[in-house]
């Protein structure tokens, strides 16, 4: 979700505009359904000039999330069509919404008050949680324009054994009642003595983020030292509030999740060793956690954090940023990054996400924390965490040097 851009009209809508015949829009129509919607055409060199099209019957139509594009339509015709600049690095997601449709698409048919773009060959799911019940399976077309990073951890590599993922669950008082955990060992190596890693909305995390594959194709190049990854799921109905500043997921971290995993699988026992990870909401519960607790966690990841924290009617905004400065110094080490493209005001007219991103750095910073900060060609969204996850890793380890470049 991004402020919108000024808009930019297509050379090729110009001259189809300019005919609007309903054979010369077919014709248009047939080519470009060919090669493949959307119309990405040159611009400069850091730009390209990307136009979304759709043929139907809508009052209005816009492209939604990583994009924010409203269409036009051309008169006398069904065809759709809105155009703007945009970097030519970025890989986000998107999808097409009709009238006050409000939601990502729950399918990947390419109709229905919000649906994916049909003629996009890259469709991409958020697979619902099946321990959830108010979960459910969501669609979404990527973008992925000519100058997009490689992502070169991410999938499985031959002769890379996988690890296991094995799922439990715990009881816990803290929370009120039973947690889904899923743990990822390492493949042929046994678990004492290994560093844990404690990874936030689990469940993507884990199919999503695609992280036992990156931590597997890491740990096989040499790139880091074998970790116990333990992923919490958190629940739709429930997810705000436990990943809030709060007591309850501290409590159950600290004193039910981590004792857990020294006792039964013999990991975490070097606090400088272990990791606690989450993006967006889990990345300030990750950050509230190890500075509250430092001599359990040694580094924190967390992508496009949600350092607004709370909404302006609950409290002032950035509660966590201004703890920093008011905690003893404590050695931890922290990867942050955030969207350029992540800057629309929070909820609650809160601060954006690219703003307080920059101002947690500076305060960790200002307060002799080692701070990796990147920043991202992209929006709020899982496409890019998933490849910058692979860099966080490197950035926090204990025998890495990382990739990414910083700013």
């Amino acid at each position: 979700m991004n402020e919108r851009e000024p808009a930019v009209q297509s050379p090729r809508i110009t001259r189809l505009l300019s005919l609007p015949s309903s054979g010369a829009v077919d014709d248009f129509w047939r080519e470009i359904t060919a090669a493949g919607t959307p119309l990405v055409e040159p611009w400069d060199d850091g730009q390209v000039l990307v136009t979304f099209l759709w043929r139907g019957e809508a009052r209005s139509t816009r492209t939604w999330w990583g994009v924010d594009v409203e269409l036009t339509r051309i008169p006398g015709t069904d065809l759709w069509y809105g155009s703007q600049l945009l970097p030519a690095d970025l890989r986000t997601i998107y999808c097409l919404m009709h009238d006050d449709a409000a939601a990502l698409p729950t399918s990947a048919a390419g109709t229905g008050p919000s649906h994916v773009d049909a003629y996009n060959s890259t469709p991409f799911c958020f697979p619902g949680d099946p321990a959830d019940p108010a979960d459910h399976d969501q669609w979404v077309s990527v973008l992925e324009l000519p100058h997009a990073p490689d992502e070169p951890w991410t999938a499985a590599r031959p002769g890379v054994t996988a690890g296991s993922v094995i799922e439990t669950a715990l009881s816990s008082a803290a929370l009120g009642g039973m947690r889904q955990i899923a743990v990822y060992r390492p493949a042929s190596v046994p678990t004492a003595g290994l560093p844990v890693m404690v990874v936030f909305d689990g469940f993507l995390a884990r199919t999503v983020l695609r992280i036992p594959t990156i931590l597997d194709n890491l740990t096989a190049a040499g790139r880091m030292p074998p970790v116990t990854a333990l992923f919490v799921s958190n629940f739709s109905e429930s997810r705000e509030e436990e990943l809030s500043p709060t007591p309850a997921t501290m409590d159950f971290v600290l004193h039910e999740l981590m004792p857990w995993a020294y006792t039964t699988l013999g990991a975490g026992a070097e606090p400088a060793r272990n990791i606690i990870a989450g993006a967006s909401r889990g990345g300030l519960a990750a950050a509230h956690i190890a500075l509250e607790a430092p001599e359990v966690f040694g580094a924190v990841i967390s992508q496009s954090g949600s350092f607004w924290w709370p909404v302006p009617a609950e409290g002032k905004p950035e509660w966590l940023i201004r703890q920093v400065g008011r905690r003893p110094h404590a050695d931890l080490r922290f990867y942050l990054d955030v969207g350029t493209r992540e800057t629309i005001p929070g909820p609650g007219n809160a601060p954006s996400q690219l703003a307080v991103n920059r101002r947690m750095r500076d305060a960790l910073r200002a307060h002799g924390y080692a701070v990796t900060y990147a920043e991202y060609t992209g929006g709020h969204d899982y496409i890019n965490w998933r490849r910058t996850f692979a860099n966080a890793v490197l950035a926090v380890s204990t025998v890495s040097t990382p990739e990414p470049s910083h700013r």
